[in-house]
């Protein structure tokens, strides 16, 4: 039994000094094969600097259609609403009576002041009479005469109070908001209703200084819109602004006819028959990393490679337009970033 035990633990030492001599073995291969790390390695590459270029272009703006005109039917006198006759979407005209608010106590009131004017007109005549055959006093032919008088203002008064509670359009055009029902009350100056005039659109776009003096009102542009990409709407300059803002850029409106088909909010773009000449900022295509879809550069920063993500725009030839992401004057890399990461060091190839 003791020397059985003996030879096991022979065997078992024996292992395991073959184990560590293959530990050992197999370390000292791992550090032969093991590259040297060289963090001073520089990656060769060729750069090009950010300019500016200056590039024709046919003059064109983007904004919004708003409608020609936009009005709120406002309540001008105060009580109950008696009838509304207009429903969300129906076409008003303008003057038309579109909503009807009680006015039966001013009429009645009105009566009354014009019996009150009658009896003052009477007794106007009569004193003035009197007076002639010194039989009343001057006093009491004045008094009378502006009683008669203030009389005949109160009623004119009450007639356009009348006249209020029969509201009418301000414009022509749709309902496109209805605020109030029959059966309401009302002060002044309640909003019931907004109407639209969108037989006309307008569109307002800002131009620059160097293009704004070179367009007249009257002229006539082209209006686009990707609702409708085979189709062109005619414009007309209605208005250049005669004051721009501290950018230099001055508000100019366009108006187009509207035959049914265009909506108000719609996004559209504006061609003018002028070209432009505007400064952009261009890199050699080779610089970009990925795609357009995607693009990001190298920018060279104190022999170092730092990745930056940009916008792109136009492409000229082997020139493509940054919108955002680089500036005037920086470095980038053209060849050479299949072997860049951020922070890679770098030398420039001459």
């Amino acid at each position: 039994m003791k020397r059985k035990l003996i030879i096991v633990g022979a065997i078992a030492l024996i292992g395991i000094l073959i184990g560590y001599r293959l530990v050992a073995n197999k370390s000292k291969i791992d550090a032969k094969n093991k590259l040297p790390e060289n963090k001073e390695i520089s990656i060769p590459v060729t750069v090009a600097t950010v300019g500016e270029a200056s590039t024709d272009q046919q003059l064109t703006r983007t904004g919004s259609l708003i409608p020609f005109k936009e009005a709120d039917i406002m309540a001008t006198t105060a009580g109950k609403v008696m009838a509304v006759k207009y429903e969300l979407g129906s076409y008003v005209s303008k003057g038309a009576t579109v909503v009807n608010v009680d006015s039966r106590l001013k009429t009645l009131s009105l009566q009354a002041t014009e019996l009150n004017i009658n009896k003052l007109k009477k007794d106007t005549e009569r004193y003035s009479k009197l007076l002639a055959g010194n039989a009343a006093t001057e006093v009491q032919v004045n008094d009378t005469r502006y009683n008669y008088e203030n009389a005949l203002n109160q009623a004119e008064q009450i007639k356009q109070q009348i006249a209020d509670a029969s509201v009418q359009a301000p414009i022509s055009g749709r309902i496109v908001k209805k605020n109030i029902e029959a059966g309401e009350f009302v002060n002044v100056g309640t909003s019931l209703g907004t109407i639209l005039d969108v037989s006309r659109l307008k569109v307002q776009v800002n131009i620059g200084e160097s293009d704004v003096y070179k367009l007249k009102e009257g002229q006539h542009v082209q209006v686009k819109t990707d609702i409708y990409p085979d189709k062109t709407f005619d414009g007309t300059i209605s208005y250049i602004a005669p004051l721009g803002d501290e950018s230099h850029n001055y508000p100019v409106e366009i108006v187009i006819q509207n035959s049914g088909n265009l909506k108000a909010g719609t996004f559209v773009s504006v061609s003018f028959s002028q070209k432009t000449s505007q400064a952009t900022l261009q890199i050699p295509r080779s610089a970009l990393v990925e795609s357009i879809r995607n693009p990001y550069v190298y920018v060279l920063e104190n022999k170092t490679a730092r990745q930056r993500k940009i916008e792109v725009g136009r492409e000229f030839g082997d020139k493509i337009e940054v919108l955002s992401g680089l500036k005037a004057g920086e470095t980038v890399i053209t060849t050479g970033q299949i072997n860049l990461s951020e922070g890679a060091a770098v030398q420039v190839a001459k």
